[in-house]
């Protein structure tokens, strides 16, 4: 049997089981909850067990290393990001994804924002180096806020996480990736037009902007390219 799972910790409680099983109903698959804090242990259950896997926090960084060194191949949108949410097992050994961009580009482009317009990225994790570079592909002016000091490629760094609600108030759009609110966003003072938010189990974020695209939606289009990469089929939802 073809077997397919998400790894990840904390993910008692993820939707992908659901989504999964809406996405392809009656077609015998299984689709499991490998959950662990030890990525060594949950990578080799997918090798041993599994046919394709979704990855979560804390592991894309850390999938995407593995897979370079296992001497797999990465997608461009995973040389891009730096990140990998989706492994799949082929002939040629393992291949490396990023749907969280694809997600993030595909919601940003049909609601309009293109080259000019001004991005600020809460958080640098996986979903927000995802996010980043999707923004950018579009042609937009990106800004990265984040905890620690990261660089960020080109020369620059992130700026502190401090500054996020003076960025966001210029922005036209906040892309929101950490896990929890920064109250001077979330006290109703932003001043952002549109906010797009990852967390789709407990938002921060919802009524803060006059715009505000939800987590769902992102795990929704991610669903939606992930599963075709995973299953080489189209989904129905």
């Amino acid at each position: 049997m073809t077997r397919f799972g998400l790894i990840g910790y904390p993910i008692d409680g993820s939707g992908s089981p659901a989504l999964f099983g809406r996405a392809y109903p009656g077609s015998g698959w299984t689709y499991d909850l490998i959950e662990g804090s030890d990525f060594e242990k949950s990578w080799q259950t997918f090798l041993s067990s599994y046919q394709a896997i979704n990855i979560t926090s804390p592991f894309k960084e850390t999938a995407f290393a593995r897979i370079i060194s296992d001497g797999g191949r990465l997608s461009p949108e995973c040389e891009e990001t730096g990140a990998v949410n989706i492994a799949v097992k082929t002939s040629e050994g393992v291949v490396g994804y990023n749907s969280d961009y694809m997600a993030v580009r595909r919601l940003l482009a049909r609601e309009g924002f293109s080259s000019g317009d001004v991005a600020v990225i809460a958080g640098y994790g996986g979903a927000g180096k995802a996010a980043a570079a999707a923004a950018r592909s579009l042609g937009m002016d990106v800004t990265v806020c984040n905890r620690t000091s990261r660089p960020l490629g080109n020369g620059s760094s992130t700026r502190p996480l401090e500054e996020l609600p003076l960025l966001a108030g210029i922005a036209d759009i906040l892309i929101y990736t950490l896990p929890g609110p920064v109250p001077e966003i979330g006290d109703g003072s932003c001043c952002c037009p549109a906010i797009l938010e990852a967390n789709y189990k407990t938002p921060s974020l919802e009524g803060a902007a006059q715009k505000y695209i939800s987590g769902r939606q992102w795990l929704l289009e991610q669903a939606r390219s992930g599963y075709a990469l995973m299953t080489g089929e189209e989904p129905l939802l």
